[in-house]
């Protein structure tokens, strides 16, 4: 059975950190490439990080540059997002997801609340 389990969230002030952790089963975690997206209320869905299968290439949305890192760690089937610098605007649902040609997983979510 197939699994992502998103976990690390909390509440933070602003200008604090937080890492998130996505645990996956079920699949060859290797060969897929990580996305880390998030969910603020009321708004869309929203691509924040990508990691490539081997963990050799990575993207950010612009406005996490310079502030999140994105890892994994595949001999632990792991994918991290290491948040920095903390803003209210961060604050959203977090979901991590597999992807690989035509096949792609989502987890469940964990909340990140950013707020004084």
């Amino acid at each position: 059975q197939v699994q992502l389990v998103e976990s690390g969230g909390g509440a933070v002030q602003p200008g604090g950190s937080l890492r998130l952790s996505c645990a996956a089963r079920g699949f060859i975690f290797s060969t897929y490439a990580m996305r880390w997206y998030r969910q603020a209320p009321g708004k869309e869905r929203v691509l924040v990080a990508v990691i490539g299968s081997t963990g050799r290439g990575t993207h950010y949305a612009d406005f996490v540059k310079g502030r999140f890192t994105i890892s994994r760690d595949n001999a632990e089937n792991t994918v991290y997002l290491q948040m920095n610098s903390l803003r209210p605007e961060d604050t959203a649902v977090y979901y991590c997801n597999a992807i690989r040609e035509g096949t792609t997983y989502w987890g469940q979510g964990t909340q990140v609340t950013v707020s004084s």
